[in-house]
């Protein structure tokens, strides 16, 4: 696959995309050798977890994610997975690109670990939300250990009214349906600060409040940052004042921290819908 066809893929673009053609203009390192042999022992095997490899940085692991990228859309391709499903996917590389150079002023990927289960294979964008397949380790898992079950992921890029929320959740039933029947799904998990349940009492007539209600929510767990950072991409909890309370979730989420109280992850599932 050329670079141009392969950042269409990916979704790569303007100064990103020049950075990328740069990695990718020379022979691989040991580095990007050792990731990129890490990806191909990953892939098809349903991983919950990120990749690693021994002895590689931030850019040996954006390279490899280039180079293992066809791989994983060939994989698709032999599955019988629509092209149109695997793009949707592998354009979350694209788009982390650029989350990377708002938040850092640079080319990079931070999140370059949360990429790698993308090109496990069992990653797959369905409509507006991502869907992870994977077993159930059981412990404090809603399901029982060995069973499948998929993660609900949400990206950035859109917003969360009910009706695009239902659609995916169908378009996720008929998904696995179709193309892992052998892997029979009953339960989606999610794992996120949008579960806190204050948020939900805070806006209650907010998409996000609406999506939250869907769940069923049986735990929570400390994440004092992670509204502040997928509210205003920043990690700083120390200059929050000089951040913009412009829309009512921004507030929502500086004034909780200026009353003394602290984000919380929360922890749900659902029943997927049963197939139309």
């Amino acid at each position: 696959m050329d670079t141009t066809a392969l950042f269409e893929l990916l979704d790569i673009r303007d100064d990103d995309a020049r950075e990328c053609a740069a990695l990718l203009a020379t022979p691989p390192s040991p580095a990007v050798l050792a990731a990129l042999a890490a990806l191909e022992g990953r892939l098809g095997t349903f991983p919950a977890g990120s990749g690693t490899a021994e002895g590689c940085g931030e850019s040996d692991w954006i390279e490899a994610l280039l180079r293992f990228a066809p791989v994983t859309a060939a994989h698709h391709g032999s599955a019988g997975i629509p092209a149109e499903i695997t793009a949707a996917t592998l354009a979350d590389i694209g788009l982390n690109l650029r989350i990377n150079r708002r938040v850092h002023g640079r080319f990079g990927l931070d999140t370059w670990a949360w990429l790698t289960l993308h090109l496990a294979g069992n990653m797959f964008r369905l409509g507006r939300l991502q869907y992870h397949l994977v077993r159930s380790t059981g412990g404090m898992s809603p399901a029982p250990e060995g069973e499948w079950i998929v993660g609900i992921h949400i990206p950035e890029d859109g917003g969360l009214s009910p009706a695009v929320v239902d659609e995916s959740l169908l378009m996720a039933r008929a998904f696995l349906d179709r193309h892992f029947p052998d892997k029979p799904v009953r339960l989606a998990t999610c794992d996120s600060w949008m579960l806190d349940p204050y948020l939900a009492e805070r806006l209650p007539e907010s998409n996000i409040a609406s999506f939250a209600r869907r769940f069923t929510v049986d735990r929570c767990s400390e994440a004092a940052s992670d509204a502040v950072y997928f509210t205003f991409r920043t990690r700083d909890m120390e200059n929050l004042a000089q951040l913009p309370r412009d829309t009512s979730l921004q507030r929502a989420v500086l004034e909780r921290i200026d009353d003394g109280g602290s984000w919380q992850l929360g922890h749900g599932y659902l029943e997927l819908p049963a197939a139309p």
